[in-house]
């Protein structure tokens, strides 16, 4: 069954041509992600499908007596509400019930009204329904149900018109950008969440891991073309490379041919018969290919960086609160050179005031820091970016520097560098005031890289970024010679970036891994499983040997599970303080803990020969 119908559809603003011609289907059980660079005309079709804007040519077509719902960047909530008002603010008939049932416990002692609430409950098998909004709830970190809309922030507001979409069941979700403003638990909840339900999807979004899960359809919008490929982001991407590499030999040969034809052009007389007209017209569309350039190369630079010396940054014994929240907890790390550390954690957990410490905008309330001489930061965050709106594109770079020097002694200009990251000879000359929030951020983060910093921090720097402008970032960010410190919800980009990170947990506690996203959830995995298979294997020897132990020896083994687990956190502690110590001192560590492993080994060896005693 078709549910959306896109026929044959133009779209201009002014000389532009956003799209010509194109045609598109979205049929039920389609998980769809639309893909395109920021200015492509990603936004506008949305904007079309929703009925806020009309095509110049063609039609749309969404199919009636569908369950449709629309998630967009920008909150359409009522603000007078509380956030259980707009929860429960639906025709659902399940939903209604589940609302009733709550609100009749807010009076206890009316049991009849109580009572009829459950009847409801049981008459529409609301029940699952209410377990399953309480878990949405509480995986998109929605909680004070009884707050102001007015009151949250734009990120809450983003979780919440989620929530309300995701409770309404509609059949079929248009997503701009979903996985925007959570972090990377939510994220992979909802990822599982719609991996596992029949729900039709069409979405924008730049998470390629999020994509590569999700989808099983990809639609790319490039120079006003659709272009579709039914597998998942993975499959696109070998596609798309046979695609630009077919191009660029099509491009190539009409080169050659191009300049024989020129040659012949300037050689024939004015008067011409009907044979060298169609050659003529030949030769026009010749030109039209021979001029054209694929923009998607890899970006191979070589800077020079800034020189650092063998003091970079030190960091002992921090601690730092907000109020009653602890955000450091004698926190120690010494930064090494090309360190490539990755930061993540929940919303809310300190990320952002530690990057805040790293730059000297915040101090630590104990504790010591030790900045090396040569040190030269570069801060990208997510707030605080101030650009000059009666400039143009390419001033507010040269503001910065004119050139960045290479290691091979020659420089690039700050135009250069601009048509790298996209903005073409014409853009460069464009008022900021006229650029869009994803070009503004980029071109923010252009003047931080012009001004060659060795030591580099990035605070959610793919937000607003199209995939191929996260492509480029990443392709320039692998070759910075510096230290490189990141927070970021996409994990492709942690992935391909960081080999070392560190986990906020809350309440002072950072966990430090040695290696990168993908790893660490693996490690976590792992450790479960390992888990749950101790627990099942102690459980099942317990029952079984429970009778035939002394009790003496019952106590034994519980008194061997204690200190067996205080010996797991002492390790797990040791191994922690790893990476904030001198070598010396981590041979100390290593030693220390290889003599742990040994008494655990032991212990758990008698605790396995207790249980299997008969």
């Amino acid at each position: 069954m078709s549910y959306l119908q896109i026929k044959n559809v133009s779209k201009c603003f002014g000389e532009n041509i956003l799209f010509n011609d194109i045609s598109l289907s979205i049929n039920e059980g389609d998980k769809v992600a639309l893909i395109g660079r920021n200015g492509s005309g990603k936004s506008t079709l949305f904007k079309m499908i929703m009925g806020l804007s009309d095509p110049d040519s063609g039609e749309l077509i969404l199919s009636k007596h569908l369950k449709i719902a629309f998630l967009s960047q920008e909150s359409n909530l009522d603000p007078n509400l509380t956030i259980s008002e707009s929860i429960f603010q639906t025709d659902n008939e399940i939903v209604k019930a589940v609302k009733a049932y709550n609100q009749a416990f807010e009076n206890p002692d009316q049991n009849l009204i109580i009572h009829e609430a459950m009847e409801k409950m049981d008459e529409l098998n609301a029940w699952n329904f209410e377990h399953k909004v309480k878990e949405i709830l509480a995986k998109l970190k929605i909680d004070h149900l009884s707050a102001k809309i007015a009151l949250l922030s734009g990120g809450e507001k983003k979780r919440l018109a989620l929530a309300q979409m995701l409770i309404a069941e509609p059949v079929f979700l248009i997503l701009d950008e979903p996985t925007n403003h959570l972090d990377v638990a939510m994220i992979e909840w909802i990822e599982e969440y719609f991996k596992q339900s029949n729900i039709t999807l069409f979405m924008v979004s730049h998470d390629r891991y999020f994509i590569d899960r999700v989808c099983n359809k990809i639609i790319e919008l490039d120079e006003g073309k659709i272009y579709e490929h039914r597998g998942n982001y993975s499959y696109f991407l070998e596609k798309k490379a046979e695609r630009l590499e077919n191009k660029n030999k099509e491009i190539a040969k009409a080169k050659n041919l191009y300049r024989k034809e020129l040659d012949w052009m300037n050689r024939m007389p004015k008067a011409r018969g009907t044979k060298s007209k169609a050659r003529i017209d030949d030769f026009h569309e010749i030109a039209k290919i021979a001029h054209q350039k694929i923009l998607e190369k890899n970006v191979e630079l070589d800077l020079r960086e800034q020189r650092m010396g063998a003091k970079i940054l030190e960091f002992y014994n921090l601690n730092k609160k907000h109020g009653t929240k602890d955000i450091l907890k004698n926190f120690s790390y010494k930064f090494r050179h090309q360190d490539r550390l990755g930061i993540i954690g929940a919303n809310g957990v300190g990320k952002s005031t530690f990057l805040d410490i790293i730059t000297g905008i915040q101090e630590p309330d104990s504790g010591k820091i030790i900045k090396g001489d040569t040190v030269k930061i570069g801060y990208y965050s997510q707030i605080g970016m101030k650009l000059n709106e009666d400039k143009r594109v390419i001033e507010v770079v040269k503001e910065v520097a004119e050139f960045i020097p290479l290691s091979n002694g020659k420089k690039i200009s700050a135009g250069k560098l601009l048509e790298r990251f996209l903005f073409n000879e014409e853009s460069q000359y464009n008022f900021v005031s006229k650029l869009s929030g994803g070009e503004k951020r980029r071109l923010n983060l252009l003047r931080i890289l012009m001004d060659n910093p060795n030591f580099l921090i990035l605070d959610e720097p793919t937000n607003d970024l199209d995939i191929v402008t996260l492509n480029i970032l990443e392709d320039f960010l692998e070759q910075f010679q510096g230290c490189l410190v990141i927070v970021s919800h996409d994990r492709f980009f942690m992935d391909r970036l960081t080999h070392h990170l560190f986990v906020f947990k809350g309440e002072g506690l950072i966990e430090d891994f040695i290696g990168n996203y993908s790893e660490y959830r693996q490690n976590k995995e792992n450790e479960k499983d390992d888990f749950k298979m101790i627990k099942e294997e102690k459980e099942e020897i317990l029952n079984n040997k429970k009778n035939k132990l002394t009790g003496a020896e019952r106590n034994e083994i519980k008194k061997l599970e204690k200190e067996i687990a205080i010996l797991e956190k002492k390790k797990n502690q040791l191994t922690e303080k790893l990476g904030s110590v001198n070598y010396l001192e981590a041979l100390k560590i290593s030693q220390e803990i290889e003599s742990i492993i040994k008494e655990i080994d032991g212990k758990t060896e008698r605790w396995i020969w207790l249980g299997d005693k008969r």
